[in-house]
């Protein structure tokens, strides 16, 4: 069998590896257009910042090892430009060369990846416009950052490569500024755990445009760049990373006439076969399924890819293997002191698929409260009335892709919110809780689903009607005086609220916050038990504040 990869990296390279470990005598030619087969894609802003000294560091496999371990035949600056699927033959440009040749094949395997997003707006080619798309690019920012002595930059796009380059270019000690066209970076999450990036980015003196777009670019005579915006400012700096994501390399599928699905991506069957059956798609270029929903989206990830790539070669010699077709989208990007981990669907993508979702926030500790270091996760959990989960989105400052990890190995195992509370996790005082914060966001899942514990939200807040409700603080006087409390409130401290029963009217319903919610259910379950309609705020008064935050 004789098999023609073209794009290597994280899907065609896997697939090349594993072709040759499941078939000693197959023929397999690896075509590259560029310089580098397999490089980290994600370690690259990383470069930009000075935690990865070394060019090599990039490189994860070079031609020779193909070639000497596995006994491929890795073409590199190899561009295949047509494909004849009648003769089954591709035509390749040899860009060192100059060469233009054919080469038949038995299967052939399509890993083009994406193209960074680039608009076609007015100053687009200007000088100090790059997107980060590979090493040699990557390189070429570094050197024009040093050679033009760069001191600011602004970065458009608060996506996963928005946020590395922002913070890696801060290192650098660039006055940075991100542009985002949403009100909000990082997409994945829910506004109001985004919130909790925002503060940490201009913390780190990171401007912040949200909620408007770039309009065009103008080179200045002084060297710098003039970024026009949507609102009518302008913001000027010495360099614009473009990191306004991706899209499908799909186009020499299109002109081979294979089948397109959702966003120009290449279409393939669950295992990975074009409409073409001698042609298989993986990586960025073809759309997956959705894990929650079962729609095809589009989601580039390297994790998936790698997997694609294994399972195409496996079926290219007759077996079924689906494994990378369905994805939940685990995720997970460092923003300074901060990591933003999520799995599943978020709100605004539930909303907009027309599925009923119910949700519970927690802010559990990162591991046991009294041994030091502990530091407060913030977390939110998204299931249906079956207990299904739908997502999962944390934000902190330690451990928090390991909550996110178990969660998203529930997900794939098809477990729901009871399976959450039943897990047995790791527990010692450094590194967890006996009731772990997983364990936590299923116990308060379970009770909601119970209807053990009752629950509302901040956005309920301006439907309450005071004058037939009671909003009920229940946190101590101290805590409202120093931090304050949501206009309107009652305080009465939990531990004192027994006692108090006779000045709560059973006639109306209350409606308890406290300050992340753990007070509250008891609150609300003293009153459940006596004969009130009560509910618990979930995320309490820290979600609350978070909520109002304008950025």
């Amino acid at each position: 069998m004789k098999v023609c990869i073209v794009g290597g990296v994280a899907g065609g390279a896997s697939a090349a590896a594993r072709l040759r470990r499941l078939d000693e005598k197959a023929q397999i030619i690896l075509f590259e257009k560029g310089e580098f087969i397999s490089y980290a894609n994600c370690g690259l802003p990383y470069y930009i910042g000075g935690e990865i000294k070394e060019q090599d560091d990039l490189l994860v496999t070079s031609p020779q090892m193909l070639k000497n371990r596995f006994q491929i035949d890795v073409r590199v600056k190899s561009e295949v430009v047509k494909i004849d699927r009648q003769e089954k033959k591709i035509t390749v440009e040899d860009h060192a060369t100059g060469n233009v040749y054919e080469e038949s094949y038995d299967k052939l395997l399509l890993s083009p990846g994406a193209a960074p997003k680039r608009p076609q707006l007015p100053g687009i080619d200007s000088e100090g416009l790059f997107s980060v798309r590979d090493v040699n690019n990557t390189l070429e920012i570094d050197a024009y950052l040093e050679k033009n002595g760069v001191t600011s930059a602004v970065v458009v796009g608060g996506g996963f490569i928005g946020l590395e380059m922002a913070e890696n270019l801060r290192k650098r000690d660039l006055d940075v500024t991100i542009v985002e066209f949403e009100p909000q970076v990082m997409a994945p999450l829910d506004r109001e755990l985004a919130n909790l990036l925002h503060q940490e980015l201009i913390k780190n003196g990171v401007s912040l445009k949200l909620g408007r777009g770039v309009a065009a670019f103008a080179k200045k005579d002084d060297g710098t760049i003039a970024v026009s915006l949507t609102d009518n400012s302008q913001v000027v700096a010495g360099v614009v990373i473009l990191a306004m994501g991706v899209a499908p390399r799909s186009e020499l599928a299109k002109e081979a006439g294979l089948s397109l699905g959702v966003g120009n991506s290449i279409a393939v069957d669950e295992y990975f076969r074009t409409s073409d059956p001698d042609i298989y798609a993986v990586g960025d270029a073809i759309s997956v399924k959705s894990g929650v929903t079962g729609a095809e989206i589009l989601l580039p990830l390297a994790g998936p890819a790698n997997r694609q790539g294994r399972s195409a070669a496996e079926n290219m010699i007759g077996r079924k293997v689906s494994n990378g077709k369905v994805v939940y989208g685990s995720s997970v990007v460092k923003v300074f002191d901060y990591t933003a981990a999520c799995v599943g669907m978020n709100e605004k993508q539930l909303k907009k698929a027309g599925v009923s979702y119910l949700k519970t926030y927690i802010f559990p500790n990162s591991h046991a409260s009294y041994y030091p270091g502990a530091k407060q996760l913030n977390m939110k959990l998204l299931f249906a009335q079956d207990g299904k989960i739908l997502g999962a989105q944390a934000v902190g400052m330690e451990l928090v892709e390991k909550q996110i990890d178990v969660i998203a190995a529930v997900m794939k195992l098809g477990g729901t919110v009871y399976d959450l509370e039943e897990l047995e996790l790791c527990y010692a005082p450094p590194f967890n809780s006996a009731k772990s914060p997983v364990n936590f966001l299923g116990f308060t899942a379970a009770n909601i689903l119970k209807g053990d514990m009752p629950v509302f939200y901040v956005e309920d807040l301006p439907k309450i009607d005071l004058d037939s409700a009671i909003l009920l603080d229940v946190r101590t006087k101290g805590e409202v005086a120093a931090m304050g409390t949501i206009p309107g409130a009652v305080n009465i401290p939990v531990d004192s609220l027994r006692a108090h029963l006779d000045e709560l009217p059973k006639s109306k319903e209350i409606y308890v916050t406290c300050q992340v919610g753990l007070r509250g259910n008891i609150a609300s379950r003293i009153l459940l038990q006596n004969g009130y309609r009560a509910y618990n705020l979930s995320g309490g008064f820290k979600l609350y504040q978070l909520m109002q935050m304008e950025f």
